[in-house]
């Protein structure tokens, strides 16, 4: 039986924290390394090999897990640690950086290290369902050569869906995204209305439940509402950016919707809620409507 593969995890932040933690425990070496120092401390007692910059990470890695927060850094990142990765290893884009961003990763790693496999491989799913293991890895590339990452894959997620060449999945998954967005606003305008005819989240929960309308991502976000708890599985500054990426790259004038949210978003990012959950924007709501 072939040893899995080494790993390094570039961004410990709440998704890239939660690949690390659920590597770790299913027995793979993993590496690790953030911008913002302090990160992944708390699993260097589970084995976490914390390393003070990128490049030193990277040096062992058979396979490389980029979880950053955009395009630019993603970038940064590859011309950072290209020359240090070993020969053949694959490097996965997991976050969501754009379908332009993600033409130039891919060049970009194909110039300075044309022997590596770059795989685009965002996720469906936040915070609690990827410390369950409970995401989606949609991943895009020559799946002919991503064994090694296919075995990463395995240990942090439900499954991988495979849509084509290098840049597929990245379109998908503003397509999720922007059908989440979409949802978290009908929640939290849905909630208005129902807190208004004097309906608590629970019994608007209890109407849904065991309907075709009742998705667990619903039940998680009134939860939120009840409890005024909006610590983030998704930070509304992220959902905002993707928001903006889903914008960018539809036709003029298909996604009128979107572009109401995405300048209501920004209002309640910056009036203080950008590093809240994004069903925080409930809570704006709830104050424009008392002020």
């Amino acid at each position: 039986m072939k040893a899995l593969p080494v790993v390094a995890v570039l961004g410990l932040g709440a998704m890239g924290h939660a690949f690390a933690a659920n590597l770790l425990k299913k027995g793979f070496t993993v590496f690790g390394w953030n911008r913002t120092p302090g990160r992944g401390d708390d699993l260097e007692i589970h084995g976490l090999q914390l390393c003070n910059d990128a490049p030193l990470a990277v040096e062992d890695a058979e396979v490389i897990i980029a979880m950053l927060t955009d395009g630019e850094a993603t970038l940064a990142c590859i011309r950072t640690i290209a020359q240090s990765c070993p020969q053949g290893a694959t490097f996965c884009q997991m976050g969501t950086i754009g379908i332009k961003e993600t033409a130039e990763a891919i060049a970009l790693l194909a110039s300075l290290r044309p022997d590596m496999l770059y795989l685009d491989a965002p996720v469906s799913g936040t915070k609690a369902p990827a410390e369950n293991a409970q995401i989606l890895v949609m991943a895009s590339g020559d799946k002919s050569r991503a064994g090694a990452a296919q075995h990463v894959f395995d240990a942090i997620s439900r499954g991988t869906q495979w849509y084509g060449e290098a840049g597929n999945s990245q379109k998908m998954k503003l397509v999720i995204n922007a059908w989440l967005i979409a949802m978290m606003q009908g929640v939290a305008e849905s909630m208005q209305l129902a807190k208004q005819f004097g309906f608590t989240p629970e019994q608007l929960w209890e109407t849904l439940e065991g309907g075709p309308l009742a998705a667990p991502y619903v039940k998680g976000k009134l939860e939120m509402i009840r409890k005024e708890d909006y610590t983030p599985q998704m930070q509304l500054q992220h959902a905002l950016k993707d928001a903006r990426l889903a914008l960018a790259n539809a036709p003029l004038g298909t996604m009128p919707m979107m572009s109401d949210i995405t300048a209501l978003w920004a209002q309640a990012a910056e009036g203080g809620l950008a590093q809240q959950d994004l069903a925080a924007v409930y809570a704006w709501l709830d104050n424009a409507r008392q002020s």
